[in-house]
């Protein structure tokens, strides 16, 4: 079985900024607010953080601001292993961030500057191609220009790399990006959007995973958090049931599963395999707060208890 599985991950670097308050406040209203936390966050970096914690040898391609919190976060990256020499820092933007407010009742709001985020260009992703090409898998998501995702499933296809898609947050995609991809993992409401539904339309597994197979999709992964996992297997449609746990913020889990699914392909475990154990982390990391700081050890995830 292969070994010292690497994942190059394009994507987001943030900061979260959040602060718990009785509930979310009016406009125009000032609310004393209680909690105040600054967490790392950003879809890309999350996934890098956990495929880094799964053992695998990360690289991680995105743009940080010079500024503190870029300074705080690059740091970060490079205590978890990740090589970030392919993280550009640049002095005329600002670090990307997330203002959220989270409510007793466990709502929240978020307010989103992409700052850094959206300076990851075409051109950039080509410099990068070493990481890209040395990669067993390309790990990507959607918090980063559309343009430079194009460019590295292009760079992965020419190196002949696996490409997953986590089409996180959720959008329309053209199909030549989608017959490119090798697997893709969006939620309901992304797969809805995908194949032009409405976002809250209800979905059917069988029937949705066969509209995106004839949008191109080679191989989709439907995740349905609490009713588990749905994916094709020959001619037959498998449920993969979720992990039974008491769910206390889902912040990154989506991140956290597709790490422990890229990691595991990357090591050459069997399909089932491999989603087995990306929902075992992501059960593990909703039942912690925060993005970076909910995401488990690869040996916590091995010690999990099977489903209940």
């Amino acid at each position: 079985m292969k070994k010292n599985a690497k994942i190059a991950v394009i994507g987001s670097i943030n900061m979260d900024l959040v602060i718990k308050a009785p509930r979310i406040p009016l406009p125009g209203e000032t609310l004393l607010g209680r909690d105040f936390s600054m967490i790392p966050g950003g879809k890309g970096a999350n996934q890098a953080v956990a495929a880094s914690r799964f053992n695998a040898e990360v690289q991680m391609i995105g743009c940080l601001g010079e500024d503190a919190f870029g300074q705080s976060l690059l740091h970060l990256l490079q205590q978890e292993g990740i090589d970030t020499r392919h993280v550009a820092v640049l002095p005329d933007v600002s670090t990307g961030i997330a203002l959220i407010t989270v409510s007793d009742e466990g709502g929240n709001t978020i307010l989103l500057s992409s700052g850094a985020n959206a300076r990851l260009t075409p051109e950039k992703v080509r410099q990068a191609e070493e990481a890209i090409e040395v990669a067993d898998i390309l790990l990507l998501q959607l918090e980063v220009p559309l343009e430079a995702i194009e460019e590295a499933v292009l760079l992965a296809k020419r190196h002949d790399v696996c490409v997953i898609l986590d089409p996180a947050p959720a959008r329309p995609l053209p199909s030549a990006l989608l017959q490119k991809v090798d697997i893709i993992t969006p939620n309901e409401t992304e797969a809805n959007i995908l194949v032009g539904r409405e976002p809250s339309d209800t979905v059917d597994p069988a029937l949705m995973i066969k509209s995106l197979s004839a949008a191109g999709v080679r191989q989709t992964i439907l995740t349905a958090g609490e009713n588990g996992v749905y994916y094709q297997a020959a001619d037959t449609v498998v449920h993969s049931p979720a992990y039974p746990v008491q769910a206390v913020d889902t912040t990154a889990a989506g991140d956290c599963f597709n790490a422990g699914l890229a990691v595991m392909l990357a090591e050459g475990r069997p399909l089932d395999e491999a989603i087995q154990f990306a929902q075992k982390a992501a059960a593990l990391s909703v039942t912690r707060f925060g993005a970076q700081p909910s995401l488990p050890m690869r040996a916590e995830v091995e010690q999990m208890d099977v489903r209940g």
